[in-house]
C-alpha cells in the first residue's frame, strides 16, 4: 500500500501515523531510535507491507502488470490502491479527505524534527503539490505515476501506467475493495497487539 492507506490504517494515535507514513525511510533496526510509539508505526507498516505483498487478490492485480512493467508491477498496484482508497474514501470515513489530509500535513510539519532526512526533503514538495488529495483523479494518478518514473529515470515507464488504470479500471477497483477488507482486518489485529 502507499502514504494514505498506511496514514489511515494508523487509526487515531498520531506518533504511530509517523511511523507508518517514515518506515520506508528507516532501514533495519534504527526504528529503535524513534519513540516507542513512532516505533510501533514502523513496525505496522512492515507487517502491512509483508501481508500486501502475499495476498493473493494483489498478485492477481500485479500479474496483470507484470509483461510490461517487471519489478515495479507492485509499485504501481501500491499507487493504484490508494486511488481506489481516496476515490471511495466517504466509504471508509467520516472525515472529509481534504480535512483529513490536511490535518496529517500539519501533524507531519509539528513534528518535522522527528522526521528522517529524505522525507524532510520532500516533503515540502509533497505538501505543495498535495499528493495525497491527488490520489483522489485520474489525473493525479497520472501525476504521480510520471514523477514516479522521473525518479528512474524513465526506465520503470510508471507514467503509462495510468493506460491499464482506465483500461482495467473495474477490475482493479474489484480487487481493491476485496483486499482493503482484508487488510483492514488483518491491521485492525496488528494494532491491538501492538497496543498490549
Amino acid at each position: 500500500m502507499n502514504f494514505l492507506a498506511h496514514v489511515y490504517l494508523s487509526g487515531n494515535d498520531e506518533q504511530l501515523k509517523i511511523g507508518n507514513f517514515i518506515a520506508d525511510s528507516v532501514k533495519g533496526k534504527r526504528y529503535l531510535q524513534f519513540p516507542v510509539a513512532v516505533q510501533k508505526g514502523i513496525i505496522l507498516h512492515r507487517a502491512i507491507d509483508f501481508y500486501t505483498d502475499t495476498h493473493p487478490v494483489v498478485k492477481k492485480s500485479t500479474h496483470r502488470l507484470f509483461k510490461k512493467y517487471g519489478h515495479y508491477n507492485s509499485v504501481i498496484v501500491d499507487i493504484l490502491y490508494d486511488h481506489f482508497l481516496a476515490a471511495n474514501w466517504n466509504s471508509y470515513s467520516s472525515v472529509e479527505l481534504e480535512i483529513y489530509i490536511g490535518e496529517f500535513y500539519k501533524l507531519l510539519q509539528k513534528n518535522f524534527e522527528l522526521l528522517p532526512e529524505r522525507v524532510q526533503n520532500f516533503l515540502p514538495y509533497m505538501i505543495r503539490d498535495n499528493w495525497l488529495l491527488n490520489y483522489s483523479s485520474i489525473e493525479g494518478i497520472g501525476k504521480i505515476l510520471y514523477q514516479m518514473d522521473s525518479r528512474t529515470k524513465g526506465k520503470s515507464k510508471m507514467h503509462l501506467a495510468v493506460d491499464e488504470l482506465k483500461t482495467y479500471y473495474s477490475e482493479f477497483g474489484e480487487e481493491f475493495y476485496y483486499f482493503f477488507g482484508d487488510l483492514k482486518k488483518y491491521s485492525n489485529q496488528k494494532l491491538l497487539e501492538l497496543k498490549k
